[in-house]
């Protein structure tokens, strides 16, 4: 059906199953989902994404039929995983972190290896190894054995004669023990096809053949996959003659970016593959979810070369599996709308993440008097912080006080009911549509800086909002960072204040306010660009969408923020609505309110 030139595709099920092929929505893992990597084992499919510097880091999700995909674990949920001082958090870039993981299975064994980019201790990059027995366990993740990597993009492979092989970007192999992290000596084995940045590593073995699939181009518009193939693990490597195998470089498609692809198999022997895309079409300006999954199938015939289906937002391919969300664990689905109204006992939901270890006692489920709330006790840095300051506690390498998910639809609202009562105005809380420090939309909760009478910035109440935009990250943005002051209005009765981020449309984002008792009473507070939250200081994630609270640098380094300024966070809410898989084309989400 098309009107008005949109057109509009079924919201239940984003997967329909003819006689022997299926059409479906990518992206499949919507929302920030960088450089997967993905297994089919125990009749389950299984994929690790990247996560930089929100924690808990690499979630690993589940599917039984490569469309509904439920977090199953995260690899790094402890400091002393990583055993790095600081827990970590001593990373200067806001593109820091772990880079692309690998997971693969061995032995009765899972493996994720990985790069931490952080402290110039380590000369700024980690390698890391990290095992599980059951994937469903975050507590089963072991601590990391730890490689010198002079590269990211690590991958393991096992041999046939057991030896197990390192690749890394560049395009580098070496013999490596992982049961100690001693790497041999590295042997270049393919340069790719003169693309920049040949990265990504995969090795297979196939019919004979070493086929080698690696990532070229960088993560922008030239990103694209490519594939080559030995007889020997150690080279030398052919060029696949259709190179590049997966691209949408120099198109007008809406998916750009792809690239940085695994390759796996289903129950059939089917072959698929999971890959990086962009939604932004070749214009490249607004893409809030930043690098997201896409899946696509792939005919790979023996002894032949592997053939990619194009990434498009509307897929047409072999049966998928069966239908079904039989999957273990507390986790969350990725699509599902959140619903939290944090009960006494009940554990922070899983898709919930951090930006860097929150600092201890930072957060309390239903802290006695404030019943079926979040207490988010307030960090010294911002949701910006002083990134250049000598003071830890400013620049966010303690933690910042922010809890969130990510955004997983083209359009949605979020939304929480804050209980906050500042006392100073250097107390704030509120939400953010957050992609780093340096990029930023913020709603806050302060009390008013105007000590006697009431102004345009003052209210009887004492309180204000404050609508932030920071683009500090976005080099000749053309979006100026500005602050806008609104008095809360002396009429709203005592009580929690409903914040909320909804989109406008494709390309903005609307924040409102009310009184938790009257929704209806909502006032709009400002109207952003989702370019705000696109690339920037954040190339290589997506936006966020969560909850915040600061002393806005009050206190020290040694003492944290005075006391007080505790929020609570009730009426935990997200619902997706629609996604855009074309231009102009939409696949509609769990309600028809699309504005």
């Amino acid at each position: 059906m098309r009107t008005t030139g949109i057109a509009i595709f079924a919201a239940t099920a984003l997967a329909t199953v003819k006689a022997d092929n299926s059409t479906y929505y990518n992206p499949v893992l919507p929302g920030w989902h960088s450089d997967p990597s993905c297994i089919y084992h125990d009749e389950t499919f299984f994929c690790a994404t990247s996560t930089f510097l929100a924690v808990p880091g690499i979630p690993i999700y589940a599917s039984k039929d490569l469309i509904n995909w439920k977090v199953a674990s995260h690899v790094w949920t402890r400091p002393e995983q990583l055993t790095l001082p600081n827990a970590g958090r001593d990373v200067d870039r806001q593109n820091g972190g772990f880079f692309a993981p690998n997971l693969r299975f061995h032995a009765g064994k899972f493996y994720v290896t990985n790069v931490y980019i952080g402290s110039l201790a380590f000369n700024g990059t980690l390698g890391t190894i990290f095992t599980s027995d059951n994937l469903y366990d975050d507590n089963s993740w072991s601590n990391a054995v730890t490689f010198n990597a002079t590269s990211i993009d690590p991958d393991l492979f096992w041999n046939d004669d057991g030896q197990t092989y390192l690749s890394l970007s560049g395009i580098t192999t070496a013999k490596i023990n992982t049961a100690t992290g001693e790497v041999g000596p590295l042997v270049n084995i393919w340069n790719g096809t003169g693309g920049t940045f040949p990265e990504g590593p995969h090795i297979y073995k196939k019919d004979g053949y070493y086929y080698l699939l690696i990532a070229e181009g960088g993560t922008e518009l030239g990103h694209r996959a490519t594939v080559a193939r030995a007889k020997n693990i150690l080279g030398p490597y052919e060029s696949d003659p259709a190179n590049p195998v997966l691209t949408n470089n120099n198109t007008a498609e809406y998916f750009q970016t792809v690239g940085h692809a695994d390759l796996f198999q289903d129950a059939k022997g089917n072959w698929w593959s999971m890959a990086i895309t962009t939604r932004s079409g070749p214009e490249w300006k607004i893409y809030p979810m930043g690098r997201e999954a896409g899946l696509v199938p792939v005919t790979w015939n023996k002894g032949e070369w592997p053939v990619f289906s194009q990434m498009r937002g509307v897929m047409n391919a072999w049966e998928l599996p069966q239908s079904s969300r039989a999957i273990p664990g507390r986790g969350n689905f990725n699509q599902d709308p959140d619903v939290y109204d944090f009960q006494p006992g009940s554990p922070i939901p899983r898709n919930l993440v951090y930006w860097r270890f929150p600092e201890d006692g930072k957060y309390t489920v239903s802290p006695r008097g404030h019943r079926n709330t979040l207490q988010i006790s307030p960090s010294r840095a911002n949701t910006t912080g002083m990134p250049l300051s000598t003071d830890k506690t400013l620049t966010g390498k303690t933690g910042l006080s922010f809890i969130a998910r990510r955004q997983t639809h083209t359009l949605f609202s979020f939304s929480v009911d804050m209980t906050f009562n500042p006392s100073q105005p250097y107390q704030e809380a509120g939400i953010s549509s957050f992609l780093t420090q340096l990029n930023h939309i913020d709603l806050g909760i302060s009390r008013s800086k105007t000590s006697s009478g009431y102004d345009h910035h003052s209210s009887s109440s004492g309180l204000e909002f404050r609508f932030r935009i920071e683009t500090a990250g976005t080099i000749n943005s053309t979006i100026p960072a500005s602050t806008t002051i609104t008095p809360v209005p002396a009429s709203w009765p005592q009580g929690p204040i409903r914040l909320s981020v909804r989109t406008a449309n494709a390309t903005h984002f609307l924040f409102t306010a009310a009184p938790a008792s009257n929704p209806n009473a909502r006032i709009v507070l400002g109207y952003a660009s989702a370019m705000v939250v696109s690339g920037g200081s954040g190339p290589f994630t997506g936006n966020l969408l969560g909850a915040y609270a600061t002393c806005t640098g009050a206190g020290g380094n040694d003492t944290g923020c005075p006391s007080g300024g505790e929020a609570y966070v009730g009426r935990w809410r997200y619902t997706g609505w629609a996604q855009q898989v074309d231009k102009g084309e939409w696949a509609v989400g769990s309600t028809s309110d699309l504005i």
